[in-house]
């Protein structure tokens, strides 16, 4: 049977032991814990892989040695011979034994064989061949060679160690071969285990101490700020550390620090919004009733007091819509969607139908250069658009074009008109509440409702350009 002569040692390393101290809280299903699973099963593993081929020069270590004795046996019988001018076989029984052989043959050049070993069976069953051996046969017969029980006597055929040009023969007891790799086998398996561990020990307490412990503490620190966002012990304070768990450290702290002062601002914008609604609520009705009266005196035959009245008339009406815009705001909350497919040529031409009759000036273009679908809201968009279009019809535009369009995973609605621009002051605020009025006697809600609704769908609605010949929005909704 073919077998590969590839001569290799095997050097075992000693390892230390490790104490470890100071791991508390050791949970199994924690990420160090399982990273230690990990550990020993990929160093286990890596260890059965290197073990295959060394069990296999292991055995070709040993046929090598035991041909490397038969010619060494052979030479002292052969240097004794030159002296008695026979070989003594007292001498040549007591070298085979003590080097554990049961017979051989030399093969000299030039020279005739020459054959020792009184106890060579009459049967060798198996006959390994180190001239013509192949790495993976090798592998293979040290496996056969360890799971074998019944085998007794095998021969070795190569060329000696110590003189290539002779060949040797060597029928030894193959289980004294067996014994030795079983004992090879439980020295490596010992050794794994052992690496196994200590390395499992070192990646345990590494990543417990640069991973675990400062990922528990971001998460102690996140949920400490989630239950007391308004208490500074909440945010966290980084540590000196530069690596990427410093970095987490510092954005961490930062977007705390933020965060706590947008809460505590919100919150007293909300105290302040609390306020604002019940002054509106009882202003719209202090509203309602000098309407009342400024429409009877409006109903007075008197020129002069209409005349007078009817100032104080547009006042008061424009008092109430605020009042009424200011409650509905504060009251709408959150939009409620309800998505569903939707084609953008229908929903252009639905749009168009139902908004044109309530612009003054405005006419409405389309320009559809896809026929994609996408997903959203019906009734969200048309209150996007219709505050969009009211904007424009109020700027003035005489034209407003609704054109469709792909734009990198987006459906893209360009609103375009050719009104007279936004100034300056309304385009810094131009999606704050009640700052970013974009006309006289505006109150500046239509454009962070229309931001609002969109957002609430997944889109977006943005301003792209503005000049004195017209402005274009960006209506925004992912594919």
């Amino acid at each position: 049977m073919p077998d590969t002569n590839v001569p290799a040692s095997l050097s075992d390393t000693p390892l230390a032991g490790l104490s470890v101290a100071d791991v508390s809280k050791p949970v199994t299903s924690s990420l160090s814990a399982r990273l230690l699973i990990l550990t020993v099963g990929f160093v286990m593993l890596a260890e059965v892989i290197l073990f295959v081929p060394n069990l296999a020069y292991f055995r070709l270590n040993r046929l090598a040695d035991k041909l490397a004795t038969a010619h060494l046996i052979f030479t002292s019988l052969d240097v004794a011979a030159e002296k008695t001018g026979q070989i003594d076989p007292l001498l040549r029984d007591n070298l085979l034994s003590q080097g554990r052989i049961l017979g051989m043959s030399v093969h000299r050049p030039g020279l005739p064989t020459r054959t020792f070993g009184p106890a060579i069976p009459a049967t060798i069953p198996f006959v390994y061949d180190l001239r013509k051996s192949m790495f993976p046969d090798s592998i293979i017969n040290a496996f056969k060679t360890m799971l074998r029980q019944d085998t007794y006597a095998v021969m070795a055929i190569g060329p000696s160690p110590a003189n290539p040009s002779v060949l040797v023969e060597a029928v030894f007891d193959e289980r004294l071969l067996r014994d030795e790799m079983w004992a090879y086998a439980q020295r490596i398996l010992g050794i794994s285990l052992f690496v196994s561990f200590v390395t499992a020990v070192l990646v345990y307490v590494s990543i417990q101490w640069l991973a675990v412990r400062p990922l528990r503490r971001l998460t102690a620190s996140m949920t400490g700020f989630q239950n007391a966002p308004e208490d500074p012990r909440s945010i966290i304070r980084p540590s000196a550390r530069k690596d990427e768990v410093g970095i987490a450290e510092q954005t961490l702290a930062t977007m705390q620090q933020e965060l706590r002062t947008a809460l505590l601002q919100k919150e007293r914008l909300a105290g302040v919004g609390t306020a604002v609604t019940k002054i509106s609520h009882d202003l719209k009705n202090i509203l309602a009733t000098a309407m009342l009266e400024s429409e009877r005196l409006e109903a007075l035959p008197d020129p002069e007091v209409r005349r007078l009245t009817a100032g104080m008339v547009r006042s008061v009406d424009r008092a109430v819509q605020l009042s009424a815009s200011t409650l509905r705001f504060a009251k709408e909350g959150l939009p409620h969607v309800q998505k569903q497919r939707l084609q953008v040529a229908p929903l252009l031409a639905d749009l168009t139908a139902s908004i044109q009759p309530i612009l003054k000036t405005s006419h409405i273009h389309i320009e559809n250069e896809t026929d994609a679908a996408f997903s959203g809201d019906i009734d969200l968009l048309h209150r996007t658009f219709e505050n969009l279009l009211r904007n424009a019809d109020e700027a003035g535009a005489s034209k407003v074009e609704l054109t469709a369009r792909e734009d990198g995973g987006y459906q893209t609605i360009h609103v375009t008109d050719n009104g007279s621009g936004l100034a300056p002051k309304a385009r810094d605020n131009l999606f704050v509440p009640f700052a970013g009025s974009t006309r006289v006697g505006g109150f500046g809600l239509g454009l962070p409702i229309a931001r609002e609704l969109m957002r609430a769908q997944g889109g977006d609605v943005t301003l792209l350009t503005t000049s004195p010949q017209g402005t274009c929005f960006v209506v925004r909704l992912p594919l």
